[in-house]
């Protein structure tokens, strides 16, 4: 009943400025938090009470629009610059997949803040924590509600300076400082081809008006213009870095240095979802290059399987979740790249909910059992933390995309977009991707909550940590329930184009995938030592995720120390100390001249005035 009066639509008239403030209220509060040192009450009431408001006016948004598909609502504060033809407005643009991402980054993101509020009651940064939080917030707003692609890009690269701050929050431990330096030099190389896609893209089209840029685009290129290509690829460019897709994924694992609750922040609500979000806002672009959405394809199978096969041997379970979380991105690059914009948000929407869900669960495991992170150093907690072992559940059940949970819906989407696309051997590598995900979800959960315990919880999670936890259980198994229009699909039922066992192979592989996992399991196979030499070997390789790391220093690191030591003297500046050494040199020459005294001076004058004589008669 509630579901036909909503599809109708609710007769209520929403302020268009009133979307001005669900990026400020966040701005406001972090920018007060940082200047201004409060009670620890009234840091909490603004941390979380300034996200919270943001949510309500997504909701009210919500609500007014529910059951549209075509609406376009705008509003700012004017010319932000004018260079010649460059013109920049600071104004905010609000269509349906503005108001889905607005809506998983406030909704999501308070449920995180006030579970926050309990994981990081303790600590000594409280204050710091939520300005920085805030902050982080309030910048990935605005890049998913700008207009235009340079605000787009303030808000793409505020993202990226809060995650820095965030993954180094407890800078006192160098190594988070270097898995924020990690994070923020990595994610720098995709932003600066963006930032070369960006100059292209104005220089050919005279706008970085997304509207307007896309119209423009078709008009001045045609499908396949090689322009447009490198374009979309300088653009691709950039979501791989911020996404964490190959080949620039390493800076995601180790970003779990930070805070559990950023953790979650970063691979649920914001900056991973990024790259997602600015190849589905420019897909009209996207389409004039076939070989640009085949790349995004590519990169997307190729980063799921590699990520995938890498959490299936991971011991820490916050970098489970993190090559999980690089897998399923994969999954939304996959559908981008297959011409299914609206499927991979939808994928983006349930990957949300139960990706935040599994990793506050872990951060209220990791809070119970004195900080540890080793899944093996756990076990037999189902009935110790009976609600982290239901949130734990649930979120596995729709990361392994079980039958009738969020995960299941849009994966399966995916799967059907795929086979309609023609790339069978696209689809045959998103079921194995789909295998192994379920297998390394079982595995999770069989570890840590069944068997024999290992230790017992010393801290019970607090009652703000539990209340986010049950909230986010309810979507990430009925989040596939999206308002109409939103996302153009009909979850659960078969493309036609599907044969019988494209269909049906979908829905047993993660069934078999967790059957398997629980008879290794009961097997102890999990955790014991590996015989094989063979075997070991892949197994560290995949627990290196695939020893990209290792590449990477001696491909780039090593060769860059050896010219640095080689030039340690700085060639370029060698030529400059000589000009310098030989300015000083004719300095002191020319002022030895200059020493005061008349006879001197009149010596020097007569012997100049011969020399110039003799020149003269001579020549």
């Amino acid at each position: 009943m509630l579901t036909n009066f909503l599809s109708y639509g609710v007769d209520m008239q929403i302020p268009d400025s009133l979307l001005m403030f669900i990026p400020l209220l966040p701005l406001i509060s972090s920018l007060i938090l940082i200047f201004v040192n409060p009670p620890k009450k009234m840091v909490t009431l603004l941390g979380v009470g300034s996200v919270g408001l943001a949510a309500l006016i997504a909701l009210l948004f919500n609500i007014s629009l529910w059951g549209q598909t075509d609406f376009v609502i705008r509003a700012g504060f004017g010319n932000w610059m004018t260079i010649d033809k460059l013109v920049i407005n600071f104004d905010f643009y609000l269509d349906a997949l503005s108001l889905v991402m607005i809506s998983i980054i406030t909704g999501v993101g308070f449920f995180i803040h006030l579970y926050s509020t309990g994981f990081m009651d303790e600590d000594t940064d409280y204050r710091r924590y939520f300005a920085y939080l805030n902050m982080f917030v309030s910048a990935m707003l605005i890049l998913v509600l700008a207009d235009n692609m340079l605000l787009l890009y303030l808000g793409w690269e505020g993202v990226g300076l809060c995650s820095y701050l965030l993954i180094g929050f407890w800078y006192k431990n160098r190594d988070n400082n270097m898995a924020a330096n990690k994070a923020f030099l990595i994610t720098r190389i995709g932003d600066t081809g963006m930032a070369i896609g960006l100059f292209l893209l104005f220089y050919q089209l005279g706008t970085l008006n997304i509207q307007d840029m896309q119209v423009q685009a078709a008009a001045v290129w045609a499908p396949g213009n090689d322009m447009a290509t490198l374009c979309c690829l300088l653009l691709l460019a950039g979501a791989v870095g911020k996404s964490a897709q190959l080949p620039l994924q390493n800076w995601l694992p180790d970003a779990m240095a930070g805070p559990t609750p950023v953790s979650a922040l970063i691979h649920a609500a914001t900056m991973v979802t990024a790259g997602v979000y600015l190849i589905a806002r420019n897909t009209q672009l996207f389409q004039l290059s076939p070989d640009a959405m085949f790349a995004v394809a590519l990169v997307g199978t190729f980063t799921l399987l590699l990520a995938a096969t890498a959490a299936m041997v991971q011991n820490d379970v916050k970098r489970i979740l993190a090559y999980s979380t690089i897998s399923q991105i994969g999954y939304m690059f996959l559908a981008l790249g297959v011409g299914a914009g609206s499927v991979a948000v939808f994928h983006l929407m349930t990957h949300a909910f139960f990706k935040a869900l599994l990793f506050l669960s872990a951060g209220a495991l990791i809070y119970s059992v004195h900080h540890e992170h080793n899944i093996f150093k756990m076990g037999g907690l189902l009935k110790k933390l009976p609600v982290v072992a239901a949130s734990f559940a649930v979120g596995c059940a729709a990361l392994a995309s079980l039958p009738f949970t969020s995960g299941f819906f849009s994966k399966e989407s995916i799967l059907e977009k795929i086979v309609d696309s023609g790339h069978t051997e696209l689809w045959w590598a998103a079921v194995a991707g789909a295998f192994i995900t379920a297998f390394y979800s079982g595995r999770l959960f069989f570890v840590v909550f069944l068997g024999k315990m290992q230790q017992k919880p010393n801290h019970t999670p607090t009652k703000t940590m539990h209340i986010a936890l049950l909230v986010l259980i309810v979507p990430s198994i009925f989040a596939w329930m999206q308002p109409q229009g939103l996302v153009a699909l009909m979850p659960g039922l078969p493309s036609k184009g599907l044969s019988v066992l494209q269909h049906w192979l979908p829905i047993f592989t993660p069934i078999a995938a967790l059957a398997l996992a629980f008879g290794l399991y009961r097997a102890n196979f999990f955790g014991s030592e590996l015989k094989s030499p063979v075997l070991r070997n892949i197994h560290q390789l995949l627990k290196s995720g695939w020893g990209f790391d290792f590449i990477y220093h001696h491909l780039f690191v090593l060769p860059f120390k050896w010219l640095c030591h080689i030039n340690r003297n700085d060639i370029i500046d060698l030529f400059y100390r000589r000009l310098e050494d030989t300015a000083r040199l004719l300095h002191g020459f020319v002022t030895s001249f200059q020493n005061g005294r008349l006879r001197s001076y009149s010596a020097s004058l007569v012997l100049f005035c011969v020399l110039a004589i003799s020149w003269v008669v001579l020549k």
